[in-house]
């Protein structure tokens, strides 16, 4: 079990293994109509994702807050869950080289940090990180940001088809994969908590968690096309965070 005091070594291995781990077990599975499209940012934006992760998971941090997966103008871009590009670089000092996905949908091009696209839910996430703690190291020695699932779907418009509308078949083997990573996860960092960003997050960490000592919790997600989400989401997740007794400062 890692300590506070884990040695560099051993943080980058666990970023490297973590990391490939994730992406070897999803790579492989194939999906049908009407998905046509399938990014997977931890080959294409392999080396940010692992800075990300070398950098601010935290042994003993009290949080985890887990998002379903990319969005496409946030960690499809930048390797970054809710990686809103300007807050990715300016805030959490993150920027590597990233590369092309296999099969880029013609309509979501992969620019990495040349993307001019905002992702609405990342700005909001970690626009709220900022202003809450002021620095990455406030905040992230007491929570760190993870999605559950690592791919991006897309319809042949360009339409993001989320995991929780895959038949079951597909959804058996993808979310093994997942649940097996959550609780790698889960054992390196040990937090107090397993926070789902939004409903389908939520149910996704009691299902991994099944028997493991952590509790679990959700909060809203920012996503636009949420009415209450657009309505102060940063002022209803630090009430909803309060409730479980953890403060945003």
């Amino acid at each position: 079990m890692p300590t506070p005091s884990a040695s560099k070594s051993s943080v980058n291995k666990f970023s490297i293994d973590f990391v490939d781990a994730l992406s070897d077990s999803v790579q492989p599975i194939s999906f049908s109509a009407p998905i046509t499209h399938v990014y997977n940012p931890l080959t294409y934006a392999r080396d940010a994702h692992i800075q990300y992760v070398r950098k601010f998971a935290k042994p003993c941090a009290e949080v985890i807050l887990l998002g379903m997966n990319p969005g496409p103008w946030g960690m499809a871009q930048t390797g970054v869950p809710f990686g809103e590009v300007n807050l990715v670089r300016d805030w959490l000092g993150i920027t590597a080289e990233i590369g092309q996905p296999s099969n880029e949908h013609p309509k979501r091009p992969v620019l990495g940090f040349a993307c001019q696209r905002s992702e609405v839910s990342g700005k909001r996430l970690w626009g709220w990180a900022k202003d809450s703690f002021g620095t990455p190291s406030r905040f992230f020695k007491r929570y760190f940001v993870a999605n559950y699932c690592p791919l991006v779907f897309m319809e042949s418009s360009g339409r993001n088809f989320t995991p929780d509308k895959l038949p079951a078949a597909k959804r058996e083997r993808l979310f093994g994969a997942c649940d097996e990573s959550l609780r790698l996860l889960v054992n390196y960092i040990q937090p107090r908590y397993v926070i789902g960003i939004g409903v389908f997050a939520e149910k996704r960490a009691q299902v991994a968690m099944e028997g493991v000592d952590v509790s679990i919790g959700r909060i809203l997600h920012p996503s636009p096309a949420s009415p209450q989400a657009n309505r102060n989401w940063a002022g209803a997740i630090t009430k909803q965070l309060a409730e479980y007794g953890l403060t945003t400062s």
